[in-house]
């Protein structure tokens, strides 16, 4: 029997690249793989990239610099670049690192067995075309082992707005939707395994139309899976909150109140200027018909300052914005130009303006979170406990508005849904007692 090779894969960004090196790993699993925590004993490196923020190919190089001496050491060490930096930078990378193995595109590591095949022959592997082939329909199947409680499932791929700041379209390509028949059947094999609540991801997953009745279709599908106790999604535009999906939070009992909605900005000339295609009234107009339908939603954002031709007004537009919306959680970041986007092109807001607005937005956003975590005090919440805390006897989850909550409770209430009381509101969490005990698993 031959040696098992161990991966040791790094990841960064966002979730839908979580589930991507997820993927990845069962994917080369399928040819002897298993995964290590360190990358000093692995036979292959793999990162996962992300290209939204600022100078991150250079990021990666550096990183991948942090390899030489490992990769000099163990002269069979196969490295990999996966992700949309690979995307974006190509063969560049191979040329900027010899040392580099193996280069693939988001939308074609369900190739990764040839690919992986191919460098241990002595060759590099080097794919970021998009295919024409579905990936997901090329993967290995997932492996039978049992799950934590939480999982995220990604439905959609790819977008179309072509906002002026975002290199998505070009590193994630058009919008693609998995038929929805596939995604249950992903669905039902995680719950199967243990998983209680899944998060559906997509570049822009309100756009979904893998099922006929659209990403709200999907939901009311998914919710009949008896043991899937709850289902979220993100990240959502507001052009494609469409009726059907504004009624589900208002009437599926398994679609939790937390609804991450970007605006990126409160001023309208500046909206228009980064091709978002909706105005600061319309978003208006839409938070009041998701709240008419789901009072109790927590509702989070994002949002960028310092846009190329943003004034002081433009500014001050969005601070009004964000004390009349009211936001339960955000993240805000100052602009930073990507190549190749329109935006790129244009002047930007000096560094220190743009600094300093970045800290007053970040102060309100702050102030709105914390008074939100405050509110929960005295209220009783559903959490789901996901895993022990680090004190004795403490277990931590998430609540229905996401909030992580620890409380006092036994290790068999991990995988439940258990009603607490919160009794404390600490920096970044709460603190609660466990009211009910663990509700029986339902046949």
């Amino acid at each position: 029997m031959a040696d098992t090779k161990k991966l040791f894969i790094k990841t960064y960004g966002c979730q839908m690249n979580v589930y991507d090196s997820e993927r990845m790993a069962e994917t080369l699993g399928a040819q002897g793989y298993v995964q290590t925590d360190t990358a000093d004993d692995a036979d292959m490196i793999l990162l996962n990239t992300c290209h939204i923020r600022e100078k991150a190919a250079e990021k990666i190089y550096s990183e991948l610099g942090k390899f030489r001496g490992l990769k000099t050491a163990k002269p069979g060490l196969k490295i990999g670049v996966a992700g949309c930096v690979a995307q974006a930078e190509g063969a560049e990378i191979i040329r900027r690192q010899p040392m580099v193995d193996l280069v693939v595109g988001p939308q074609s590591y369900h190739k990764l067995p040839q690919m992986e095949a191919r460098v241990q022959s002595g060759k590099r592997a080097l794919d970021t075309e998009f295919p024409e082939e579905d990936k997901f329909d090329h993967l290995a199947s997932r492996p039978k082992a049992k799950r934590g409680p939480t999982a995220f499932l990604t439905v959609q791929e790819g977008c179309d707005k072509f906002c002026a700041f975002c290199v998505v379209p070009y590193t994630r390509g058009a919008e693609v939707s998995r038929p929805a028949e596939r995604v249950m059947a992903e669905a039902a094999d995680l719950v199967a395994r243990g998983v209680r609540e899944i998060t559906l991801l997509g570049q822009n997953v309100n756009a979904y139309h893998g099922h006929a009745g659209g990403l709200a279709g999907l939901i009311w599908q998914l919710s009949e899976i008896d043991q899937l106790e709850r289902i979220r999604f993100t990240t959502s535009h507001p052009n494609d909150m469409d009726d059907a999906l504004i009624e589900a939070h208002g009437t599926c009992d398994k679609l939790m109140p937390y609804l991450h909605l970007p605006v990126q900005s409160g001023s309208d000339r500046i909206l228009k200027a980064m091709n978002r295609k909706h105005t600061r009234e319309s978003y208006f107009a839409l938070v009041d018909r998701i709240r008419s339908a789901r009072p109790d939603l927590l509702l989070s954002g994002d949002f960028i300052v310092g846009f190329p031709g943003e004034t002081d007004q433009d500014f001050q537009d969005t601070l009004d914005l964000v004390r009349r919306v009211g936001y339960g959680q955000a993240y805000s970041f100052k602009y930073s130009a990507r190549p190749g986007t329109p935006a790129a092109e244009r002047a930007e807001v000096p560094p220190e303006v743009a600094s300093a607005r970045l800290q007053e937005l970040q102060a309100l956003l702050t102030e709105q979170q914390r008074a939100a975590q405050a509110d929960m005090v005295g209220r009783e919440v559903k959490v789901l406990f996901e895993k022990k805390g680090r004190r004795e006897g403490q277990l931590i989850g998430k609540s229905e508005y996401l909030h992580a909550v620890h409380a006092v409770a036994p290790d068999d209430m991990i995988g439940q849904v258990i009603t607490v009381q919160i009794l404390k509101d600490m920096t970044n969490s709460l603190k609660g007692q466990v009211l009910s005990a663990p509700a029986r698993p339902r046949a």
